[in-house]
């Protein structure tokens, strides 16, 4: 590699690291805002496991703190209190009677949709006038950049 490819690599990154960052900062004002809308008083570490236990629809909660690398106690006690607002439900796993599957509930998905509605219709509009291909190419590759792969 020469110096000027390495150099434009290097401005190019730090081009792509400022982006992230705002993106970032943008991104926690929404999951704040999202949180506060599915139970006034969330805090969007909450919401994050919430949204993850969605996602999955079914994880246990060995694999919930694998995923999102939180301490085990910690996760135990937003377990708890999304179980409490009823949007999940927990049921022992089948395969290990000591461990806990996690399920969202249908008010729990039903409360995620309204928390989400507001900032979704955002997203949409922001990509109107991108070609569906091209939301689809950033799709890809920002999965590639998170899961450490080259993108094809």
């Amino acid at each position: 590699m020469t110096e000027d490819t390495r150099e434009a690599r290097t401005q190019a990154v730090r081009a792509l690291e400022g982006e992230f960052s705002a993106l970032i900062s943008r991104m926690r004002r929404i999951l704040s805002e999202n949180a506060e809308r599915v139970s006034p008083g969330m805090m969007p570490g909450a919401y994050k496991v919430f949204t993850t236990i969605v996602r999955r629809e079914r994880i246990s909660q060995s694999a919930l703190a694998d995923a999102l690398v939180v301490d085990k106690g910690q996760l135990s006690r937003t377990v708890r209190e999304l179980e409490q607002l009823g949007l999940i439900r927990r049921e022992p796993d089948p395969s290990d009677g000591r461990a806990s599957i996690l399920f969202p509930t249908a008010h729990g998905i039903e409360r995620l949709a309204a928390a989400r509605a507001p900032q979704e219709r955002t997203l949409v509009d922001a990509l109107e006038d991108w070609p569906v291909e091209e939301i689809h190419s950033l799709t890809r590759l920002l999965h590639a950049l998170t899961s450490g792969v080259v993108p094809d």
